[in-house]
């Protein structure tokens, strides 16, 4: 881990990549659903793929698989509030682990003192329920919450906020995601991006294509020069 020496500012999106929470949000949409009438077809697989897509891409498909949704209520703002107090509830009675090597990794970044930013499409409210199952998140000082900037990934504003707030001229900043929207986001700052994801050969291998260093999980990127 010598080389953490050589930036000055480290990003992190949470959700995937810190914390295995994507799970919960494929429960929270399916609760959502049922709340409503509706049993929602999709596998993890196809939800994951939809996620990684853009922000508007649940909206899009749970309206396609379910035209009566859209009759029922087409504003998506109520539905997704329903999700999102479906996933603070699944939250409060479920376990919403560490990713495999992420304690150790934010351990040895507190130790050096190294300034690091969590970039989340998460609400505050969803961050701090997170923090409360995982007090190593603590040890991360600063956090940009979805209220805290106006386009959500692939946009990069959150991370180019981030960079804007928390770095200096001539500073090396490096990033790690863990989907393809996020990475998106990512290059487009002047920080070096990494992707970190064990479940999706085909967006490894596409980052790759990039120029983008790929790891399965951050156990990995322990032992790993970079």
């Amino acid at each position: 881990m010598d080389w953490i020496s050589q930036y000055q500012l480290f990003l992190f999106d949470l959700d995937g990549l810190l914390v295995n929470t994507e799970e919960l949000h494929f429960a929270a949409y399916k609760r959502m659903c049922a709340g409503r009438g509706f049993t929602l077809p999709w596998d993890f697989a196809k939800y994951f793929s939809i996620a990684q897509q853009d922000a508007e891409a649940p909206k899009r498909y749970v309206y396609a698989e379910f035209p009566e949704l859209l009759k029922q209520e087409p504003d998506w703002s109520v539905l997704y509030a329903e999700k999102k107090q479906a996933y603070l509830d699944l939250l409060r009675s479920e376990q919403a682990p560490l990713m495999p090597g992420v304690e150790p990794f934010l351990r040895a970044l507190e130790k050096a003192n190294l300034t690091r930013v969590v970039v989340t499409h998460s609400a505050k409210t969803l961050v701090d329920a997170l923090a409360a199952k995982n007090p190593i998140l603590h040890t991360i000082p600063n956090w940009i919450t979805r209220e805290d900037y106006a386009m959500p990934k692939p946009a990069p504003d959150g991370y180019l906020r981030a960079i804007k707030e928390f770095s200096k001229p001539g500073d090396r900043i490096i990033g790690f995601e863990d989907s393809s929207r996020g990475l998106r986001s990512l290059m487009q700052t002047p920080a070096t991006a990494i992707l970190v994801n064990a479940m999706d050969p085909n967006l490894r291998q596409e980052a790759e294509a990039k120029g983008v260093r790929t790891f399965k999980s951050f156990e990995e990127i322990l032992v790993t020069n970079l």
